[in-house]
């Protein structure tokens, strides 16, 4: 119950930030997000389609693709929530479809994604993200994390953290 309960806390969390943003007049972006020198900007950006725009002419795959996408995970989350130990990919797996599903929440919602933030870094000052997109980044990078390491490592210990009875 704790994975789940990660997951949907991760999902309603960038839910929560997405209604902010929305309830807020366009004209109050973009804005520097305080605290952060100038390194990150908030935003109000309506992604109608996949990452970059992608597809946007194309609603009906915009909205499938992902739920695909996240049934998949899904049920390899299914899967290692019934094994032992496993906390690296348990924690993943929570990130990514926590990411996801907020991200399809909103597609079916409001039929676009709301983006909030950006990194004011060469490369990336131009791409708005939410919360979501950067739970699915981070957990697509822990699983790779996980799996290159050996069995034996700290992520894979038991006991870490509460384990579903």
């Amino acid at each position: 119950m704790f994975w789940i309960g990660l997951t949907v806390s991760l999902a309603a969390l960038d839910l929560g930030l997405k209604e902010l943003v929305e309830e807020r007049d366009d004209g109050e972006f973009p804005v520097e997000m305080p605290k952060t020198r100038g390194k990150i900007m908030l935003h109000k950006s309506h992604n109608s389609g996949l990452p970059f725009g992608l597809l946007k002419k194309r609603p009906d795959l915009v909205k499938m693709i992902p739920i695909a996408a996240a049934s998949s995970v899904f049920g390899v989350f299914v899967y290692v929530m019934g094994k032992k130990g496993k906390i690296g990919e348990k924690i993943a797996l929570s990130m990514v479809l926590g990411g996801a599903l907020s991200n399809i929440i909103d597609r079916c919602r409001r039929g676009y994604v709301v983006d909030y933030f950006s990194f004011q870094v060469r490369g990336l000052k131009k791409v708005i993200f939410n919360l979501g997109d950067l739970f699915v980044f981070a957990g697509t990078i822990l699983m790779a994390i996980t799996q290159a390491l050996p069995e034996k490592q700290a992520f894979h210990r038991e006991n870490s953290l509460p384990e579903e009875k």
